[in-house]
C-alpha cells in the first residue's frame, strides 16, 4: 500500500501563513511606492479616504492603516461613505466595520439613486451621472471635513480598463492618473493603489473576512463596457502571462514623438541636426519582435515567438 502524498494540515497551515504573509508586504510594499512616487501622501496631511463597501476601498483602508503606523510621516485618516439611499443597501455595516476598527468616519447620506434613476433611461448606463454626482459630493465633504487629500480605490487594473476604453470608445490615448488636482481645483485626488493588481485585492479581501456590500446600481449592470475591456484583459493576461504588466508599465515610459498628436510634439519643425537621435527611428523595442522575423528579412536565423510578444 502507498504513503499518502496528502500535505500534512499543519505544514499547510504554515504554507498559507507564509503566503498570507508575502501578500501583507507586497501590497504595502506597492501602495508605499506609489505613495513615494507620486509624493500622494505628506507631512500633515488629512487624507479622506473614501469607503464605498467593496473589496478594493476596504483593502485601500486598511493598507492605508497599516502603513501610517510606520511611516516616518505624520497623516490622519478619516474614512467617509457616502451612502446614497439606494434599496436595500445594508446602512449599518459600515459604522459597525469602521467603529471596531476604530478609525474617524463620516457617513454621508444623499440621494442620489432617485436622480439617477429619474434621469437616465431604463436600459442605459448609470455609470457616467451616478460618478458625477459623487464626486460633487464628495469634493464637498472632504472640504467641510478639512481634508487635504481624497483617496480613491482604483487599482492597476481600473487604470489599463479606462486607458483602453478611452482608446476604444473615446479615441483618446488617455488614463486614469495617480494623482490630480480635482474639477473644481481645491481638492488633491490620490490612487494609492496604482501599483497593486486586482487579483492581489481579491485574495486579500477574503483573507480579511471584509463586510462586502454588493452595488445595486452600476454593479449590477453586466454589459457595460468597463466589464467587457477587463474581461479582454484577462484573457490576455491568461494566454500571454507578463502582456498586462508591460501594458501598465508603458504608461509610465510614453515617447510623444513616436506618437501622432502635434500638440505634444513639433512634428512641422523637425529638422536634421548632425547629432545621433537617442529615440532613434525604430518603431518597437523589443528585441523579441526581430528575432521573430525570417531570415530573409533580417539576416539572422528566425526563432519562436516568445509568449510576451505582442499578437
Amino acid at each position: 500500500m502507498h504513503a499518502s502524498a496528502e500535505i500534512p494540515d499543519t505544514l499547510k497551515t504554515e504554507r498559507t501563513e507564509r503566503e498570507d504573509h508575502k501578500l501583507e508586504k507586497r501590497l504595502c510594499r506597492d501602495v508605499g511606492r506609489a505613495i513615494v512616487d507620486f509624493n500622494m501622501i505628506e507631512e500633515g496631511d488629512k487624507v479622506m479616504v473614501c469607503v464605498s463597501g467593496g473589496k478594493d476601498s476596504y483593502a485601500m483602508l486598511d493598507i492605508l492603516l497599516r502603513l501610517q503606523k510606520r511611516a516616518p510621516i505624520n497623516f490622519e485618516l478619516i474614512a467617509v461613505n457616502l451612502d446614497q439611499k439606494q434599496p436595500g443597501f445594508p446602512e449599518e455595516v459600515l459604522p459597525a466595520y469602521l467603529s471596531k476598527l476604530g478609525v474617524p468616519y463620516h457617513i454621508e447620506n444623499q440621494d442620489t439613486y432617485s436622480i439617477v434613476t429619474r434621469v437616465i433611461p431604463e436600459g442605459k448606463t448609470l455609470c457616467s451621472l451616478c460618478s458625477r454626482l459623487r464626486r460633487g459630493i464628495l469634493y464637498r465633504v472632504a472640504g467641510e471635513l478639512g481634508a487635504t487629500k481624497i483617496a480613491l480605490g482604483h487599482h492597476r487594473d481600473d487604470m489599463l480598463q479606462t486607458f483602453f476604453l478611452n482608446m476604444f470608445f473615446a479615441a483618446k490615448l488617455k488614463g486614469m492618473p495617480p494623482k490630480l488636482v480635482s474639477d473644481d481645483g481645491k481638492n488633491i485626488v490620490i490612487r494609492p493603489m496604482a501599483y497593486v493588481p486586482e487579483k492581489d485585492l481579491i485574495r486579500w479581501a477574503q483573507m480579511q473576512d471584509f463586510p462586502i456590500i454588493p452595488c445595486t446600481l452600476c454593479g449590477s449592470q453586466e454589459n457595460l463596457q468597463r466589464k467587457q475591456v477587463g474581461n479582454l484583459l484577462r484573457d490576455w493576461e491568461k494566454q500571454f502571462p507578463g502582456r498586462v504588466e508591460n501594458m501598465f508599465a508603458a504608461l509610465q515610459n510614453i515617447v510623444p514623438s513616436h506618437l501622432m498628436d502635434s500638440k505634444h510634439h513639433d512634428f512641422k519643425g523637425i529638422r536634421t541636426t548632425g547629432a545621433a537621435n537617442p529615440e532613434g527611428d525604430k518603431a518597437f523595442d523589443a528585441d523579441e519582435f526581430t528575432q521573430a522575423l525570417p531570415v530573409a528579412l533580417t539576416g539572422r536565423r528566425t526563432i519562436g515567438i516568445h509568449a510576451s510578444t505582442p499578437g
